[in-house]
This record gives C-alpha cells, structure tokens and sequence, in this order.
C-alpha cells in the first residue's frame, strides 16, 4: 500500500517528549506488530518521510505508531501540533521482524522501540500467549501499558541500567519464547551480549535497527 492518505484520531503524550497518534487504518490496510509505516508531511513547504514502527497490538479501524520528538527534527515536531480530524500520508506497511502469532513472546527495547513491544506484548497476551518485556530507558514512555499488561499476566523489567545487570540476566535466563529487539545500534549490541550470556542464541530474534 503506498501513498494513502489518512486521518489522524487523536495525538496523546505517553512520555517525555514522546507522543503516541492514532491513526485511521485504510481500506485493506494488514499490519502486524512489529511492522513499519513510512510517514510523509509537508513541513515548511518541503516533503519530509520517516519511518515509525507500529505501537499498536493490531488494526482493526485504527492503528497507533510512537514518536519520539526531537526538537530539532524534520517531522516529529510537526507531527506533535496535529488535531484530530488533520491527515498524513502513509506508504507500507514493510518490515519483517514482526510478531506472527508466536504463543510466547520475549521483547528487548531500547528508547523508541517500546513501541512495538507494547503493541507485540498486548497482542500476545489478547491471543493466549505470553509475554516478557525488557525495556531500557532512563525515562520511559507508555508506562499506562506497561502495568496494564503487568495485570494481565506479562513480564515487565524497566531498567535504566546496562543490559548485562543481574536483573535482566535473571528474567533472560528463564525466559522462553520467540525473541524480538527494537533499538538503536548501541542497544542492539547490548542486547545481543545479554541474550547470549542468558543462554539465547542472537542468530534466532527477530530484530530491527533504528540506526
């Protein structure tokens, strides 16, 4: 699908500087979580695109993504001034590092990719699975979702410590499942070495680089 343009539902703050937008899903739109959109806007008179993985557990009749906002970024900024009832145009959805009905589910995020593991945990769970979520950020968003899916059974460690302290080894260790990593470089590479010293194979999760 590409090029569709589409409303916006409502934009809610889930954190410092971060914003999550709901989004109008479009006629035939199949996204999983996990799964990106390319957003395009008209910012200054000049088209910007970024991409943003899905934050929301499916699509039917809306969809959410989660933005961090950098104040000096192209299109973030300009997304966080959105009113509902204003449109975007999106192309995907893309990627391949998704959640496809795994009956256990184990996600490391660092940063923005709690997104997809919220979406991913909450879908899991909404299935009959299980979830664990390992989410490193010294200031977290979606903290609501997070002791929601605490309620329903999940797994949930917040750390603003490295990966490889004795807390995350020990839910590592123990954890089962299909394994997912959402983050930037620094944090993939962390994770990685956390995965390995638990006893997970890196070779075998789903993952995708922010950069």
């Amino acid at each position: 699908m590409d090029g569709t343009e589409i409303t916006v539902r409502s934009v809610q703050t889930v954190g410092k500087n971060t914003i999550a937008l709901e989004l109008k899903s479009p006629p035939g739109f199949d996204a999983q979580p996990g799964q990106f959109v390319q957003v395009r806007g008209e910012v200054d008179g000049d088209e910007v695109t970024r991409h943003y993985t899905l934050s929301s557990p499916d699509t039917d009749e809306t969809f959410e993504i989660t933005v961090g906002i950098d104040p000096d970024g192209d299109l973030s900024p300009w997304l966080a001034e959105l009113d509902s009832g204003e449109t975007v145009e999106i192309a995907g959805p893309y990627g391949r590092s998704y959640y496809e009905g795994e009956p256990s589910v184990v996600v490391l995020a660092g940063g923005p990719g709690v997104g997809p593991a919220v979406g991913i945990a909450e879908r899991a769970i909404a299935d009959g699975g299980s979830a664990i979520v390992v989410y490193q950020d010294d200031e977290p968003a979606h903290e609501d979702r997070l002791r929601e899916l605490e309620t329903t059974g999940a797994t949930v460690l917040i750390t603003d410590d490295a990966l490889r302290d004795e807390d995350v080894k020990d839910v590592l260790s123990t954890a089962e499942g299909q394994v997912f990593v959402y983050g930037f470089d620094d944090f993939i590479e962390d994770a990685n070495e956390a995965l390995q010293a638990a006893g997970h194979d890196p070779a075998d999760t789903k993952s995708e680089n922010f950069g």
